[in-house]
């Protein structure tokens, strides 16, 4: 294999990016994914006959996806079918309240208004604004760029712009500032669920992440077919562009010579040789030794107690009656603190939040008249690895789960049919994790400057996907692959450029662009 080859190890979203845009520029990729389909969180299993979700459901930031289909040299609306969503979601705490939010903020602040009071739609409307201003200052400087620590995000932003400097709200917890808002809790506990789209907890997360409550204002999209329609759009693209995918193959280690990357080696003895490597596994497992010791310290490992949270999820083809769903729904606990304070303490909670995706429902698709496929997520701690969750422990969660269900008026079939995945699986998924399914929590200040960037410590290798920057979602995890693409021309651009100085007899520095980063 050619010394300029390109390997990216993972098929989800963050490989299958980097491998389209890359192939696009001419580069020789091949993708090696251990799993047999594309996608990797994102997925679907089969139950009874049935594909069902078993990943993230919730699309947003489209024109990211339409950005990234346009640089590789597609149209997006040529591969996916989208239909924007008029209700965001449905939210319930018990059988007498319940809430929508919807793509109209003034439809929104209406329905807030109805439901709390008028100064609760102020308080909305305060708290969108605010969203939206920390959104607008760090879109640019951080969650499209490379990452960067707190001086050189001062000078993106720029040094004399010290109010928005202050404006992202860092040190403080965004349940306190949500309380500057609103006074109603059950709208503090609305918007807190926010930060558990990163894996993280409301009591310990930065006020920063409310910028995540903008970004799902700006549109909810459907995917016909499921997200792994993306996925497999994006290989589509890629193989155009002249990518190679093998999968249901894994790598065993990374290889480095002289400081860098040198190849790959595969669990079946093969030796591939590359000039560079995107590792689209979470980092953990590259942090671990994982990918081989002389990897190990191309980014550092993730503790233990950082990890963000994991899932118990059920995939279920049943009739639905009673509460009137919408395709995102949400059935709040009574306790949203007792909740956290139990995944904390590494139990699944007594009284959980459920949340509940219908599949098969949308603007264009009435309800279905007989079984339809849902997907139900309670979260759970990171401890796939250490705490076996036996059949005692599964059905506990599972009575649990159905009693939050029926407290707000949903009646599902009983008994319930479903494949239920947990920490255990994911851990076994996504090797040196725990279950976590959004690399490390962020919980405190500085946990957005901790997450690997594009670059590693070793020169040639990159990371991408949900688990580094700029952060969990599936459009976090594309821009990481874009990032990861980016870093890799760049790179090649200044080795080149090296090795011309070199030839020619005079004396160079190496760029800047190929200096390996933490």
């Amino acid at each position: 294999m050619k010394d300029n080859h390109t390997i990216v190890i993972g098929a989800g979203i963050g490989g299958l990016v980097s491998a389209a845009l890359l192939s696009a520029h001419g580069v020789s990729v091949t993708v090696i994914e251990k799993e047999k389909t594309p996608g990797g969180k994102v997925r679907q299993l089969d139950v009874d006959g049935a594909a069902i979700d078993a990943g993230p459901t919730v699309f947003t930031m489209r024109g990211v996806i339409d950005d990234i289909f346009k640089t590789a040299g597609a149209v997006a609306s040529d591969h996916l079918t989208l239909e924007r969503a008029d209700t965001i979601a449905r939210h319930a705490w018990n059988e007498n309240e319940q809430l929508d939010l919807f793509a109209d903020p003034a439809k929104s602040a209406d329905a807030i208004g109805a439901f709390a009071g008028a100064k609760a739609a102020k308080g909305f409307r305060s708290f969108s604004a605010e969203a939206k201003r920390i959104f607008d200052i760090l879109d640019k400087p951080l969650l499209q760029n490379t990452k960067t620590y707190p001086p050189g995000l001062m000078w993106r932003i720029g040094l004399w712009r010290v109010k928005a400097l202050l404006d992202i709200r860092p040190y403080e917890s965004i349940w306190k500032v949500l309380g500057e808002h609103f006074d109603d809790p059950r709208l503090r506990q609305l918007f807190g669920r926010y930060t558990t789209y990163c894996g993280s907890s409301p009591f310990h997360t930065p006020a920063t992440l409310m910028l995540i409550a903008h970004v799902e204002s700006q549109g909810v999209w459907k995917i016909a077919g499921g997200m792994s329609a993306l996925a497999h759009a994006l290989e589509t693209v890629a193989r155009k562009n002249g990518a190679r995918f093998r999968y249901g193959e894994a790598v065993s280690d990374i290889r480095v010579s002289y400081s860098r990357v040198s190849g790959v080696g595969l669990a079946s003895g093969e030796a591939l040789s590359a000039q560079s490597v995107i590792c689209n596994a979470d980092p953990a497992a590259l942090g671990s030794g994982l990918f081989g010791y002389t990897a190990k310290s191309a980014v550092r490992a993730t503790p233990t107690g950082k990890r963000s949270l994991s899932a118990m999820v059920w995939l279920t083809k049943t009739k639905p009656s009673g509460f009137a769903l919408d395709h995102h729904n949400v059935f709040f606990s009574s306790d949203y603190e007792a909740e956290f304070t139990d995944i904390k303490a590494g139990r699944l909670p007594s009284e959980p939040t459920a949340y509940v995706c219908a599949l098969d429902r949308g603007a264009s698709s009435p309800p279905a008249t007989g079984p339809e496929r849902l997907q139900i997520i309670v979260n759970a701690p990171a401890n796939g690895d250490t705490n076996n969750y036996d059949m005692k422990e599964r059905e506990r969660c599972t009575s649990n789960m159905l009693k939050r269900l029926n407290a707000c008026g949903l009646e599902l079939d009983n008994p319930l049919p479903h494949r239920l995945v947990t920490p255990n699986d994911f851990s076994t998924l996504f090797p040196a994790t725990g279950g976590a399914l959004y690399g490390r929590a962020s919980h405190g200040w500085a946990a957005s400057f901790l997450r690997p960037g594009s670059r590693t410590r070793i020169r040639g290798l990159y990371c991408a996907g949900g688990a580094t920057h700029p952060g969990a979602g599936v459009p976090m995890a594309a821009l990481s692959g874009r990032l990861a693409s980016e870093a890799v021309l760049a790179d090649r651009i200044s080795t080149r450029w090296y090795h011309r100085k070199a030839i020619a007899g005079g004396m160079s520095m190496r760029s800047a662009m190929t200096e390996p980063m933490a």
